[in-house]
């Protein structure tokens, strides 16, 4: 199928939703299974616990019995009550990310209590339709708490001004809402999205030539298929040549190899194919961490065309990879923020 669309579906019965761009799988958004630590973008109220020496950090206890680690801890003492939001996944066996920056993020606006100001994203670039939006922020905003902030996401462009009016209102009524309760033992306050009203409210802009909504659409529409083939290690990149995509408890590993034509021609052209899909392949098998690339031999003149097209391919992606740069043995690396479940561990066994 043409065009981009949105599946919703389920799988082992938790919501999941698939966004297909011309036929093929871009991203795949599956509910945890149940009992879990507190999902991503959760806000809840926390209590300090202990201080890590030497890194700046906190320790907090979150509800249920559950831990969190907070980076920046200046200032504050064990036994202090913080509201935060998850922001990333412990690796197994250690804390969750957690941030004091709160977020209320819905499809159009994003409040922003600590962070006062009005925003508009920068995609929008007319300068009547950023000045309409302002306009409106400034309305929205009115009388909200002086320390509330607002972003305009991209899909505000051309929005009706009562729908977007609608949306500043929900977030920002949320946001105060949820701000307010601060005493008391750790508790949840408001729980993560699910996989359905994440398509919802990130995969809006462009908006989607169709929207598919009914069991069996995953079966239909060759979701399941494609999940099948995300789920093997090995990535066909065309012409013989392939990347093999391993995790190991210590870091992805990422093996780019050009089959029967050994030469540098063909190794420069599969690690230009592997750089322009490894950002999706991340992105849909719910990696992150250290990335080490081994990549095909090329001639080292050749390594800053791998370098731009590497960066061009995650500067459209939305999770925070950090690109390293090159090992004194060849390999090249990368730091990604763990912002998701592996797909193994959704997928039921």
């Amino acid at each position: 199928m043409k065009g981009r669309s949105v599946v919703l579906d389920h799988i082992g019965g938790r919501a999941a939703a698939a966004l297909m761009v011309d036929g093929r799988l871009e991203d795949i958004l599956i509910d945890p299974p149940e009992g879990g630590a507190p999902g991503i973008g959760s806000v809840l109220r926390a209590v300090c616990d202990r201080p890590l020496k030497g890194q700046g950090g906190m320790i907090l206890r979150l509800p249920d019995g559950h831990a969190g680690f907070l980076r920046q801890a200046k200032g504050l003492s064990p036994g202090q009550v913080l509201l935060v939001q998850v922001t990333g996944l412990g690796q197994e066996g250690k804390a969750t990310p957690v941030t004091t920056r709160l977020l209320f993020k819905s499809r159009y606006a994003i409040v922003t209590p600590g962070a006062p100001g009005l925003n508009i994203a920068r995609s929008i670039r007319d300068d009547e339709e950023r000045d309409r939006l302002l306009e409106i922020a400034h309305a929205g905003m009115e009388g909200a708490p002086a320390h509330f902030g607002l972003i305009l996401r991209s899909a505000t462009d051309g929005l009706a001004d009562d729908l977007l009016l609608d949306d500043i209102a929900a977030m920002r009524n949320l946001a105060e809402a949820v701000t307010a309760d601060i005493d008391g033992p750790p508790e949840l306050l408001l729980d993560a999205p699910d996989a359905h009203l994440l398509a919802w409210r990130d995969w809006s802009s462009p908006v989607p030539d169709a929207i598919e909504d009914r069991a069996g659409a995953f079966a239909a529409q060759g979701v399941l298929e494609a999940l099948d083939g995300i789920l093997a290690p090995q990535v066909p990149l065309g012409m013989d040549a392939s990347m093999i995509i391993e995790p190991t408890s210590a870091l992805v590993a990422v093996d780019v190899n050009t089959g029967a034509d050994a030469s540098l021609a063909a190794g420069l052209k599969a690690n230009l194919a592997a750089a322009r899909d490894l950002p999706r392949q991340l992105r849909l098998r719910g990696l992150g961490g250290q990335i080490t690339l081994d990549v095909a031999p090329m001639p080292k003149k050749d390594r800053r065309q791998f370098e731009d097209a590497l960066r061009r391919a995650f500067r459209a992606d939305a999770t925070d990879t950090v690109l390293a740069g090159w090992t004194p043995l060849g390999l090249y690396e990368l730091q990604r923020k763990r912002d998701r479940w592996p797909l193994k561990d959704l997928m039921p066994s």
